[in-house]
């Protein structure tokens, strides 16, 4: 009798410590899982919203559909963009539909540059 008591203790244990290693890899998994898909997406939320509310009238936009446009005019969650050189191509959009924000004051920056770089090489020649 008492080892028949003992033997059920020790297999009682054993089921015990299974069911351990499972909680146990249910919660690696389940950390992984956080660091590889949750926090990447909200950081990524977090740099959007950031490029959205950081855009100014004049900067240049690429939309989630691949065109190239020139914001005109701002709104709480709307903005108007000028596509191409026709003025009369102006469509109203959601701000989500902006993939990507050039500053227009980065774009200044960088044709004043190609432009100083350009007089600099024909002054040397």
């Amino acid at each position: 009798m008492m080892n028949l008591l003992t033997e059920s203790a020790q297999a009682g244990a054993g089921t015990g410590g299974g069911l351990m290693l499972m909680v146990i890899y249910i919660v690696i998994i389940g950390g992984a899982m956080y660091f590889f898909a949750v926090r990447p997406q909200k950081k990524e939320q977090k740099r959007m919203t950031a490029l959205l509310a950081s855009m100014e009238v004049g900067d240049v936009v690429v939309t989630t559909s691949g065109f190239y446009g020139v914001v005109i005019a701002l709104e709480d969650e709307d903005c108007i963009v000028e596509f191409g050189n026709n003025k009369n191509c102006r469509i109203p959009m959601r701000k989500s539909a902006i993939a990507e924000v050039e500053k227009a004051s980065d774009g200044a920056a960088e044709a004043a540059e190609e432009t100083k770089d350009t007089k600099e090489l024909k002054v040397k020649k």
